[in-house]
């Protein structure tokens, strides 16, 4: 499922950086997938690959890495890899990330491509209506999260132009060779728009008038 509504409005751009419209995963799984982490390498993967072994999957993309970085190059490979119908097997959410952001942005891309999420220690299995219930908790969650932040960044401003501080928001200056590997990254389908939009640094409204002024110049 890509992300392409939009709204201009902080609230509505908040919204939609979890769910535009919902679509339900294939039933009927071709191939399982396994995905591992640990965060530093010290760390063993040995219980998270015997889960694996249980669920009897095909491949495991595994890696050492920090939840806190959203570049993993082993997490990028499976999501490219992965298609429609297969099962990816995670032993908790926290694998995917530590933000409830960061897991929604790559169930995002699971959802688009038809693949079946299920979690091992939260027992959760998109396929079932109680795993995509679980994804609507998540949902509210980071809406929830994203509208705190919001309302910290408006009191911020307020106090800012109150103490004659204030000089409006500077425009960003654009990797363009960063941003045209990852609009071809989005076009293909192995990333969403959400995703493209954070690795950029962007808020929604200027994320798509950077995409068209990519558009114009270099396509």
């Amino acid at each position: 499922m890509q992300l392409k509504l939009f709204s201009v409005g902080n609230r509505k751009a908040c919204i939609s950086v979890f769910f535009s419209k919902y679509r339900l995963f294939n039933s009927g799984g071709q191939r399982g997938i396994g995905y591992i982490r640990v965060s530093t390498e010290h760390q063993e993967t040995s219980r998270q690959e015997a889960i694996m072994k249980q669920y009897k999957v095909e491949r495991v993309f595994a890696e050492k890495m920090s939840g806190k970085n959203v570049n993993r190059p082993e997490l990028k490979a499976m999501l490219e890899y992965v298609r429609e119908g297969d099962t990816l097997y995670i032993e908790s959410i926290s694998r995917f990330g530590r933000s409830t952001r960061d897991l929604l942005n790559i169930i995002d891309v699971l959802q688009k491509k038809g693949v079946t999420l299920v979690s091992s220690k939260e027992n959760i299995d998109t396929n079932t209506p109680q795993g995509r219930f679980v994804l609507l908790i998540f949902a509210a969650l980071s809406e929830l999260e994203c509208e705190q932040t919001l309302q910290r960044q408006r009191e911020g401003i307020a106090i800012a132009k109150s103490q004659g501080k204030y000089k409006g928001r500077q425009p960003l200056p654009i990797d363009w060779i960063k941003f045209g590997q990852l609009y071809e990254q989005w076009k293909s389908g192995a990333i969403t728009a959400v995703w493209f939009q954070k690795e950029m640094g962007l808020r929604a409204n200027t994320f798509y008038l950077r995409l068209k002024e990519y558009e114009r110049k270099y396509i």
